[in-house]
């Protein structure tokens, strides 16, 4: 799963991308203003973002929040040291998958992120037809093998690398490789893409 990291303190960006890292989550980049996360989002649409709400003494937080929800199908989550009301009342208007406060520890933030994906990518699902290996592979010209749509599957659920390892009973470098096998199939580049490629083509 590519995270985004958007803060503005390097010290914090960086112990947050080690905790991503630790726990099998890949940083897709660390930006600190609102500039440089709008580009990260239209060049290199990540999984998920992670969003601190004042950037350089401006909400601007807020602001790419809007964006992503107006234009992407990514969840995201507020980290932020602010939790008045009238703060919250500005972030809850742009429906975040999650609002952590700062200080955050390692097992809050992780389990934060795997319940926002899961529950955004169940969200997404009902809206689309089940996956099916045949239709799908009428649709491809490089056919996907059965056991690399089990892992399709479980990508479309929303599970993380470890609880596909977990489900499917094989190693997580064994889960990275099927990944990066089923990514070439379908053309894509992230989770965030081979979903929207997926539903496209249960559509089509």
């Amino acid at each position: 799963m590519k995270i985004l990291i958007v803060e503005d303190e390097p010290l914090i960006a960086e112990d947050i991308a080690a905790i991503l890292s630790r726990n099998d989550f890949q940083v897709a980049a660390i930006v600190y203003t609102m500039e440089e996360a709008l580009i990260e989002l239209k060049q290199n649409l990540p999984d998920m973002a992670l969003l601190d709400i004042n950037l350089n003494n401006k909400m601007d937080g807020i602001e790419i929040a809007a964006v992503i929800q107006r234009n992407y199908a990514i969840p995201f989550l507020f980290i932020t040291s602010y939790s008045d009301k009238s703060t919250l009342e500005k972030a809850k208007l742009t429906e975040p998958a999650g609002y952590i406060v700062k200080p955050f520890n390692e097992a809050g933030l992780c389990s934060a992120i795997e319940i926002a994906s899961y529950n955004h990518t169940q969200r997404i699902k009902r809206q689309y037809p089940d996956l099916q290996l045949y239709k799908l592979n009428q649709l491809l010209t490089d056919p996907v093998s059965e056991r690399e749509f089990d892992l399709l599957k479980l990508i479309y659920e929303g599970k993380t690398n470890k609880q596909i390892a977990h489900e499917l009973f094989i190693s997580s470098n064994t889960v990275k490789k099927h990944i990066s096998n089923v990514y070439l199939k379908l053309d894509t580049m992230s989770r965030a893409t081979t979903l929207v490629k997926l539903r496209e083509l249960m559509m089509a």
